[in-house]
């Protein structure tokens, strides 16, 4: 498979030649351009084309614009806005205007190839911890739809967050899934970092909400008994 072609900009050049470097190191990669500003960012699709443009929010000039103009014109270009922003609003300008991927700057490297890699095969990724938040924000139907893969449960918590819509305690969860109650206490820590909520009901609301493995006969009820166990 050949290297994804990726370009960086970003008006912190420390911050940009440090980005550069790390990734350089990917043989998965091809860097083809890096820029500082907003009409960089521009310049650099038009030219290069890259597969992913990696792009800061808080750059001069108008970058949701941008975004706009290259996802709209470079079919080829996606972009993931990288960025120390955490305000919801600005999450949700930068989906609607046309970016694939929104990590934060607290993020890992990993992390950020991860975004890469997702984009990459179509996908929309959006830092854990901050997906349930932006998601529940976008009115932009399609785009939540796209959006809530950000939130991937494996089968295991998806088992668990049926359960728990049913209102299972945590012992009923462990005797029906043969695993012990420590471990569906792991599996509900997991799940309240994932979905950005602080509580068992907040788990099922959150579900509800996402439309992610959610039991359509499960009732509120069942909810606020869930919680109370």
């Amino acid at each position: 498979m050949s290297a994804i072609s990726i370009a960086f900009v970003d008006d912190h050049p420390i911050l940009l030649e440090g980005i550069v470097s790390v990734f350089s190191r990917s043989s998965e990669l091809n860097i083809v351009a890096k820029g500082y500003t907003t009409e960089d960012a521009l310049k650099i699709a038009e030219t290069h084309s890259p597969d992913i443009l990696v792009v800061d929010l808080s750059m001069p000039g108008d970058i949701f614009d941008a975004i706009s103009k290259i996802s709209g014109r470079q079919t080829n270009t996606k972009v993931i806005a990288f960025t120390a922003a955490t305000g919801i609003d600005q999450a949700v300008r930068a989906l609607d205007s046309g970016a694939s991927g929104y990590v934060l700057k607290g993020s890992t490297a990993d992390d950020l190839l991860n975004a890469v890699h997702a984009v990459r095969s179509g996908e929309t990724f959006i830092t854990q911890g901050f997906a349930g938040k932006v998601i529940a924000a976008l009115r932009n139907a399609s785009l939540r739809k796209a959006a809530v893969q950000a939130i991937k449960l494996s089968i295991r918590e998806e088992q668990i967050v049926r359960l728990l819509m049913r209102g299972r305690t945590n012992r009923e969860i462990a005797e029906q899934l043969h695993i012990s109650e420590k471990t569906v206490k792991h599996y509900m820590t997991v799940l309240m970092q994932k979905l950005n909520v602080r509580n068992r009901l907040e788990v099922v609301i959150a579900a509800q909400k996402l439309g992610d493995v959610v039991d359509p006969g499960a009732a509120a009820a069942s909810a606020h008994q869930s919680y109370l166990n």
